[in-house]
């Protein structure tokens, strides 16, 4: 939709040719339900091994049916072989890079704490400046885990300071040292058959990516899949939006590197769910190295945090966030990016967050319940419902009462690098 906004304003043959003011004319607000607005962390996951925390989990469980020698069911290389055939993948790779989701040493959740607790929350109405509170169960994050690290190759790397962690230069390879399996691999299953077996190893030897970082790894091991995909989409931070390129659609799908239509009357609204631990970061460790037709790389299950409640459970670092979307990427822009008058926002058309805290159903007759905050179950959500609504019917967004925020994103937002 994002992209939307920016071709229906556009001349052809590029754009629709709507012309200026089109979304001022005819768009009253935008009901952003669940948005991934910055992309989401398990995609790396599912690129890089075709896993997410439950595949990971079965893999593990069940090592007989996904790694059985004497089956090669290979289930898991056909479906990234599938995977890296759909661009909407490379469409929720993180945006923002280490601005938005933190470096090797710092990210906007450090110091937190994953476990349910009973909380006190806050939100503000803007049209009457009140300030309610009440009580509701939602995830407090207080452990020091390393969130920048997106992906590291083992637990130790997860840990250690950056100055001890080794580099590794993709581009320093050449097409013979990276491309030197074909002769070993006769019948190629998935691009990693493609590579040299010391090369991927030495990739994964205790060595940690961040979000910038590891867009260099996913174009080393699938450089046809995102030689294809960054023809269409980009995950950066526009330094000057004036910048001629900024006109080309790549970046229309990229809220941070293009701006907001001049429509000050139109409402943006964010409404999602939260207190769902969601996946933010992995542990990996090598697996078949010296196998073809296999993934080389898989998520450390046994990876455990020491303590109860910790973030890190099963090789996956866990954050707020309504299962599949992390905080940080749900609520960002209607938090800060798009707050007020920004360059990202210049006719500071207003933004409200609506976060809706996660209830799980008490019975099985509940089927999904009316209160679940979970990614797709949010939709029968009563009070999410209620809201469009009444926003359908008129109200605006200072009549539902501004926003309405249970979790940390307001401080999680300001703790990022980013000028607006």
């Amino acid at each position: 939709f994002l992209h939307f906004l920016k071709w229906v304003e556009s001349p052809p043959p590029m754009g629709g040719g709507g012309g200026p003011g089109w979304c001022a004319k005819y768009i009253k607000a935008i009901m952003n339900i669940a948005p991934a607005f910055l992309g989401v962390p398990k995609i790396v996951a599912n690129i890089l091994s075709a896993e997410d925390k439950g595949i990971s989990f079965l893999r593990a469980t069940a090592p007989g049916v996904f790694d059985s020698e004497i089956l090669r069911l290979q289930t898991l290389e056909h479906a990234m072989r599938v995977f890296r055939t759909w661009d909407s993948m490379i469409s929720l790779f993180p945006k923002g890079g280490e601005t938005i989701w933190g470096d090797l040493d710092w990210s906007p959740e450090k110091n937190q704490e994953c476990e349910f607790i009973k909380k006190r929350v806050f939100w503000s109405s803007p049209s009457v400046g009140r300030t309610n509170s009440t009580t509701k169960n939602s995830i407090l994050l207080k452990e020091d885990g390393n969130y920048g690290r997106i992906i590291s190759f083992g637990k130790t790397a997860s840990e250690l300071h950056s100055s001890q962690l080794p580099t590794l230069g993709f581009k320093d390879f050449s097409p013979n040292d990276t491309r030197a399996n074909s002769d070993i691999c006769r019948h190629l299953l998935t691009e990693y058959d493609e590579l040299s077996r010391e090369i991927i190893s030495e990739a994964g030897k205790h060595k940690a990516y961040t979000a910038r970082t590891v867009l260099d790894l996913i174009r080393f091991v699938a450089p046809k899949m995102m030689q294809r995909a960054e023809a269409h989409f980009s995950h950066g931070i526009a330094d000057d939006l004036d910048d001629p390129k900024y006109t080309h659609y790549k970046y229309w799908s990229n809220p941070l590197e293009t701006r907001l239509p001049n429509a000050p009357d139109m409402e943006i609204y964010c409404l999602y769910g939260m207190g769902i631990p969601t996946e933010r970061a992995y542990i990996y460790k090598l697996s078949s190295v010296d196998r073809c037709r296999s993934i080389p790389y898989r998520i450390d299950t046994s990876a455990n945090a020491g303590s109860q409640g910790a973030c890190l459970k099963g090789g996956v670092y866990f954050s707020d966030g309504d299962e599949s979307v992390p905080l940080m990427s749900a609520g960002f822009m209607c938090a800060r990016g798009w707050k007020g008058k920004t360059r990202f926002n210049p006719s500071g058309a207003p933004t409200y967050i609506r976060e809706y805290p996660h209830q799980p159903p008490a019975s099985l007759l509940e089927g999904r319940g009316s209160e679940s905050a979970a990614h797709v179950d949010i939709m029968g959500n009563v009070a999410l419902i209620k809201d469009v609504l009444r926003v359908a019917a008129g109200a605006t967004g200072e009549e539902l009462g501004g926003d309405q925020i249970f979790s940390d994103i307001v401080r999680m937002s300001r703790a990022t690098r980013l000028t607006v």
